[in-house]
């Protein structure tokens, strides 16, 4: 396993489907996972920071770990299959939980729980960026600057 961090999210044209690409931590690989628009607006209102007037089921999931005592340890990315891929939610009492991506990747960001990839998922579905390719990663973070959760479309209730 290997730790990864979230660049963001971004809707990838022209089939306008939401995308979380996350970056090996001590490497130069890059996984991009293919997601929906609630869950792309959810990982990036937590990135942003912004608290919605009533809680997205990302909040009452964090909110239901902290009334219960509970820790999310860790996500592990741990499998793709066919294109799909598969994540586990690792709690401080040991038990695994399975669960998608995306759900996994906006709990972490709300608890500040570290996220990782297996080897096998960045071998399979890892992109190299060289330093030749660094340009292209900024223009990528430059957006990500300016991109806004409203982007992805409304949050339904």
């Amino acid at each position: 396993m290997r730790e990864v961090d979230v660049l963001g999210v971004r809707v990838e044209m022209p089939s306008n489907q939401p995308i979380v690409l996350l970056r090996e931590t001590s490497g130069e690989r890059y996984v991009p996972i293919w997601i929906g628009a609630v869950e792309a607006t959810a990982i990036a209102f937590a990135q942003q920071g912004v608290v919605p007037p009533r809680p997205l089921t990302h909040d009452l999931m964090k909110d239901l770990l902290e009334a219960t005592g509970t820790e999310l340890s860790e996500v592990r990315i741990t499998a793709v299959k066919d294109g799909v891929f598969f994540a586990t939610l690792v709690l401080a009492s040991g038990v695994e939980i399975s669960a998608r991506p995306s759900d996994s990747i906006a709990l972490a960001l709300r608890t500040g729980a570290t996220i990782m990839c297996a080897e096998e998922v960045l071998a399979e579905a890892g992109i190299a960026a060289p330093a030749e390719e660094e340009d292209e990663v900024e223009a990528f973070r430059e957006f990500l600057d300016h991109v806004s959760a409203d982007d992805f479309g409304p949050e339904e209730s």
